[in-house]
């Protein structure tokens, strides 16, 4: 049967007792803090191409980089706050950010719109990978809220990178 704890004990900064040790809280935090990056930095090329976008297929790739610049920003809450759950803090600066992501920063000339769509296919196979990355240690600690937040990441990433995999066919 699990221990109480008094509020007393909560208030000096007691450690914390989820069922999941420190090591394995750290690893997850910190594989975590790079689906985070990775997210951000993917939101931020997407919004990006977004403004930029031109050509033929304006109409249809403009709205189509805004749900996704806005599922990715709604993504990156529930990410740092998962990394807070663990009790380590969750990454927020460009700085962070761009030492913890595996994507390259946008192109300071915006390219062509297919090249844009080409750009952002890797960058969500990119991000499906980091999640995936992560999962191992996720699962060895038995963190199911981790894991169900990775399986979600790596279905809307794969999913994604299809779509816009598929506009590039010939």
């Amino acid at each position: 049967m699990a221990k109480k704890k008094s509020a007393a004990s909560f208030a000096r900064g007691s450690p914390i007792d989820i069922g999941i040790g420190e090591k394995d809280r750290a690893a997850i935090a910190d594989g975590l803090s790079r689906l985070l990056a990775d997210t951000y930095t993917l939101y931020l090329t997407t919004h990006n191409f977004h403004w930029n976008v031109a050509g033929p297929m304006f109409n249809s790739l403009h709205a189509m980089f805004m749900a996704q610049y806005t599922e990715l920003w709604n993504a990156v809450d529930p990410i740092a706050e998962r990394i807070r759950a663990l009790g380590h803090p969750a990454p927020g600066s460009y700085a962070q950010f761009g030492k913890l992501s595996s994507l390259k920063d946008a192109p300071t000339v915006p390219p062509k719109a297919l090249e844009m769509v080409a750009i952002l296919a890797a960058g969500h196979e990119s991000v499906a990978r980091t999640a995936r990355s992560v999962f191992e240690v996720v699962d060895a600690a038995n963190d199911q809220p981790s894991a169900d937040l990775l399986t979600q990441r790596m279905d809307v990433h794969e999913k994604t990178a299809w779509m816009l995999r598929v506009l590039l066919e010939e």
